[in-house]
């Protein structure tokens, strides 16, 4: 029964209230569903604390609602939220019922929980989020300290999937690495790590070894795990990892493998083999990238029907992986002109982009407009993008770890004369809104525009050119 009453105003918005009580015999802290996003966004400041003592003893204190529900556990760096929506959209189609927790959000903060498609009510959110309050509160009087935003993130989520709407499995996407990341509290039926490159060095390490030893901490024994890991060195430390937990490694290129078949602006095809059988099958999402995570998530489909009892017929799985969508990943928003949004910020990802715009957009001039948080490899981001661009904006994005676009004219200036075309034009404009007023205007028919960079960016750039007005966004 729900703990809340609406309100409806006919001259004003609806009104969510807390006007009972939350369950613990004391009134509600949180009386509507803004105050508690402020409430969970507000434990920011305790920052990225990689370990899971934290979670753990929330989780006890709540029952241990995570040790009812199935998980696919997805880690990696690039490719997450795509293979989490390949994944999600298919079992969706064969009449499962799927929670689905990512991040960041593009639009809203309620869209990193979603069950079937659909973002928790706000109403269960503040419900759960009152719950968590005390909980969370008398742990930060403890040595513990207190939980950190991702940390009461995961939790709630827990918490609506466990107690809520109770999906058959849940689609589980790591907030940062995997050993220590507070989504590794859960044991998978399958575990996924969709690529391995240098991001969050600061906290992951600096090498390729280094940051694959913390995506594999999710390798569960027993558990299978998919890879689309392409290094060695990487591929070296998932196999022993496995190897050490006695877990079967499927991996791209060995154990399944796939060639693409026809692409275009609608979409592009490609040929499955894996270890059971062989398919082809169509994909609506643009980027070369993904037939990697789409790829990717049909070996983990694989091995769900083929080991796990899941019910997935060829004809769910073809429309599925059609059918799957996931915001701000080479996203064309605007046909005239054309605008993509990509949400590439590390060399990787800046790398696929450049070749899914010479391999799916045919263009004139590519004019960039790009955003980036600070201690990132912009550099490195650079080699690969800059020598396609004939206009480069630099804007900042609206968030307090922006890197001011004039420290990143530096970095521009620095790599230009190796890499960059002759003519290559360069204007900074700090705010993003008049920045994308620049793009919109120099961009003509025969031309493509980009966005690229943190989603933070990406998020405020998509609500301004669909007219979205009641976009968040957020970590």
């Amino acid at each position: 029964m729900p703990s809340g009453r609406f309100f409806q105003s006919n001259s004003g918005p609806k009104v969510k209230h807390m006007t009972e009580l939350n369950g613990t015999g004391v009134d509600a802290p949180l009386h509507t569903y803004d105050e508690a996003v402020d409430w969970i966004n507000g434990l920011i400041p305790f920052g990225i604390r990689p370990g899971l003592e934290r979670i753990t003893e929330l989780m006890s204190l709540l029952g241990n609602p995570h040790q009812r529900l199935k998980f696919i556990h997805v880690a990696g760096t690039n490719g997450k939220g795509s293979t989490c929506a390949f994944l999600t959209s298919v079992l969706l189609q064969a009449g499962y019922d799927v929670g689905t927790f990512t991040s960041p959000y593009i639009t809203k903060f309620t869209n990193r929980f979603q069950y079937n498609g659909e973002d928790i009510p706000e109403e269960t959110l503040l419900k759960l989020a009152n719950r968590l309050h005390p909980l969370v509160t008398d742990m930060a009087s403890t040595d513990l300290g207190s939980p950190t935003m991702f940390e009461v993130s995961t939790a709630l989520a827990l918490l609506y999937y466990a107690e809520e709407c109770y999906p058959d499995v849940v689609v589980w996407e790591t907030g940062l690495g995997g050993r220590m990341d507070v989504t590794n509290i859960v044991t998978p039926v399958v575990s996924v790590i969709t690529n391995i490159g240098m991001d969050h060095t600061d906290v992951l390490g600096d090498t390729i070894e280094a940051i694959a030893g913390e995506k594999a901490g999710i390798i569960k024994p027993g558990v299978p795990v998919v890879t689309c890991v392409t290094q060695p060195e990487a591929v070296k430390v998932i196999q022993e990892k496995a190897q050490q937990v006695r877990s079967t490694v499927y991996l791209s290129g060995e154990q399944f493998s796939y060639h693409r078949l026809h692409s275009d602006e609608n979409g592009q095809s490609f040929h499955f083999a894996g270890p059971f059988r062989e398919l082809d099958v169509c994909i609506r999402m643009q980027g070369i990238y993904q037939m990697d995570n789409a790829a990717g998530a049909l070996m983990v489909l694989e091995l769900l029907r083929q080991y796990m009892a899941f019910i997935l017929d060829d004809r769910d799985i073809a429309l599925g992986l059609e059918n799957a969508f996931w915001a701000g990943r080479f996203e064309k928003v605007v046909h005239e002109p054309r605008i993509v949004l990509d949400g590439a910020h590390n060399p990787e990802g800046a790398e696929s982009l450049a070749k899914s715009i010479v391999d799916v957009y045919p263009h004139n001039k590519l004019n960039l407009m790009m955003g980036m948080l600070a201690n990132k490899h912009h550099e490195a981001y650079l080699q690969h993008i800059l020598p396609l661009v004939d206009t480069l904006i630099l804007t900042e994005p609206d968030f307090r770890r922006k890197m001011d676009a004039a420290e990143l004219l530096q970095i521009v200036e620095r790599v230009r004369p190796a890499i960059a075309k002759e003519n290559l034009e360069i204007i900074v404009e700090p705010d993003w809104a008049k920045a994308l007023d620049l793009l919109k205007s120099r961009t003509e028919a025969e031309d493509l525009g980009v966005v690229s960079g943190t989603l933070y960016l990406i998020a405020d750039v998509r609500a301004a050119l669909l007219h979205q007005t009641d976009s968040e966004k957020g970590w």
